[in-house]
């Protein structure tokens, strides 16, 4: 009997320490979301969350597609998403393991469904749009008072970038995001798969290339709030990010985001499971609790991006449900483009000639 109740203990201790040790790995991107969430996920499931950062999706690509990621759920953009999809790089989420799907924002599915049809593969995390984060401030001691802050002629006419460039300006490293911004700016069509016109944006951006300071996708937050910088082109809930950490930094900087009147590219961040992920059970479980309304509600609160979740929108706070520029006004949103992927043959022609503006050969 003695030895029976050993075994029987011994037993329980292995279950509560195989318990113990379910963890949740998430890959996300660079400063996207109130961290004290993933302290409550871990707190309401027992479950150990590993979260772990990028900063493109290029980098996100590469992982997924050399296979054994070791990740349960990541966070790749709508036409990133596609094209994985399309390459097996994750599986059908299990919708009866959700308790909350019923939150998400029909609207927003609706688009979504271009990258991922039916909305079978990802859940909505974060939408919004790519424009220009300015030093108000800096940019009229360098270009006046009547400078074009709301368009791309900011940052793709060489004559303002000369004059910028003394202030200091940065680009995302997004060739999926910023060839789109320079066809749009010349009269194309953004969305254009041709190679012939997408060709046409290596004048337009290696004229202003010289003058970036320097391409990257995420630098450019803290540039701006710490005033390093004068403009950023960039997206809109890390340029929002950027004016609120120089509010409360009290510093003297004034950041303000514009979508550009030309047009801007409309987002969507889309959280999804890989096929081999490791706990399917669990990042069902974390994608549940992202679809909480409160949860997502505190995120958006937390980022200042607009999200997914109709049911999160009643705890929004006023300065992010009442701001234009996370919450677009109609006639923005009239304006608003989406792009689709490029493919493989497209995708090598879209890569030589972001190297090359880069670059400068």
């Amino acid at each position: 009997m003695k030895t029976y109740l050993l075994s029987a203990v011994a037993s329980l201790a292995l279950v509560a320490g195989m318990a113990s040790a379910e963890e949740v790995r998430v890959y996300n991107w660079s400063d996207y979301i109130d961290e004290e969430l993933l302290a409550k996920f871990e707190e309401e499931t027992g479950i150990k969350l590993i979260y772990d950062v990028f900063d493109s999706n290029e980098v996100l690509e590469t992982k997924l597609l050399a296979g054994g990621s070791g990740y349960d759920v990541v966070v790749p953009s709508g036409t990133f998403l596609q094209r994985q999809i399309t390459a097996g790089a994750f599986q059908k989420l299990d919708m009866s393991k959700f308790t909350n799907k019923g939150n998400m924002w029909d609207a927003i599915e609706a688009r979504t469904a271009k990258y991922d049809p039916d909305n079978a593969y990802s859940i909505n995390y974060m939408w919004g749009t790519t424009g220009l984060g300015v030093n108000v401030n800096k940019v009229k001691e360098v270009l006046g008072d009547d400078a074009p802050v709301g368009s791309l002629d900011l940052v793709l006419n060489p004559a303002n970038m000369e004059k910028l460039a003394s202030c200091g300006v940065h680009f995302l490293d997004a060739p999926a995001e910023m060839i789109p911004a320079a066809l749009a700016y010349i009269g194309e069509d953004p969305d254009s798969q041709d190679p012939d016109v997408i060709g046409k944006t290596e004048a337009v951006l290696s004229a202003i290339a010289p003058y970036v300071q320097k391409f990257h996708s995420s630098e450019y937050i803290n540039a701006l709030a710490n005033g390093d910088i004068c403009v950023a082109f960039g997206w809109s809930g890390d340029i929002l990010q950027a004016r609120d950490r120089a509010a409360e930094a009290e510093n003297g900087v004034e950041i303000a985001y514009n979508a550009p009147k030309e047009g801007a590219l409309m987002w969507f961040d889309q959280m999804a499971i890989p096929v081999d992920a490791p706990n399917v059970d669990g990042a069902h479980k974390f994608l549940d609790f992202i679809m909480n309304a409160e949860n997502m509600a505190a995120a958006s609160n937390y980022v200042y991006y607009a999200n997914g979740n109709l049911a999160s929108q009643p705890m929004l706070e006023e300065d992010v449900i009442g701001d234009t520029a996370i919450y677009p006004d109609a006639a923005t949103l009239e304006k608003l483009y989406t792009t689709s992927p490029y493919d493989a043959k497209v995708q090598r022609v879209v890569t030589r000639l972001w190297t090359k503006i880069k670059s400068g050969t």
